[in-house]
């Protein structure tokens, strides 16, 4: 059975965001510190899901990057174009982008992890995370955790009515004062 892995950047008081006019620079200043982890734990899924608000930004964005070769993050845009998506949306019934479907229940999740392929990995949106979290759906977290407190956001684990206990699986510490923390439930 597939994986659904979480990859997120968060800050040490646990946001992922700040708003609607949140300034991302917190999360791009250590890119290529970070980049071979990024793309080790890209390389072992085939399929993306992704909440509605952050994909009407995300697919675009990364397909403006694909027809940009001397673009720094080429390399990401190339997988995440050729990657299947899936849109999770209670508003969309259709796909307005290449390679992406649109999935209206989070009982979908399931059936994809059904599925023969590689592993699936969900970036956010913060809501939707927290959705799945909330459902128990995810496998694994791999959280890199920024040296910056944001006082203020959307929680990832925002949506939980009780503890939730993990497991610490592996950690990497970067030089940048980045954290990964890659931790299993239970």
């Amino acid at each position: 059975m597939r994986k659904l892995k979480l990859q997120m950047q968060i800050s040490l008081d646990g946001f992922v965001a700040t708003g609607p006019n949140d300034e991302q620079h917190w999360v791009t200043w250590a890119w290529e510190e970070i980049r071979p982890q990024v793309l080790d734990l890209f390389d072992t899924c085939d399929t993306i899901l992704i909440g509605r608000k952050l994909a009407m930004d995300y697919i675009p964005y990364w397909q403006d990057v694909f027809t940009r070769p001397e673009d720094p993050m080429h390399e990401v845009a190339t997988r995440i174009v050729a990657a299947n998506k899936v849109v999770f949306s209670k508003t969309m019934d259709h796909s307005i982008w290449e390679n992406t479907t649109v999935a209206n229940e989070l009982a979908e999740v399931n059936r994809l992890k059904q599925q023969p392929g590689k592993d699936i990995i969900v970036y956010g949106g913060s809501s939707f995370v927290s959705a799945l979290i909330k459902e128990n759906l995810i496998d694994e977290y791999h959280f890199f955790v920024n040296p910056v407190a944001l006082g203020h956001g959307d929680p990832v684990f925002g949506g939980l009515s009780h503890y939730r206990q993990m497991t610490l699986k592996n950690s990497i510490r970067y030089n940048c004062g980045i954290v990964l923390m890659q931790y299993l439930p239970g």
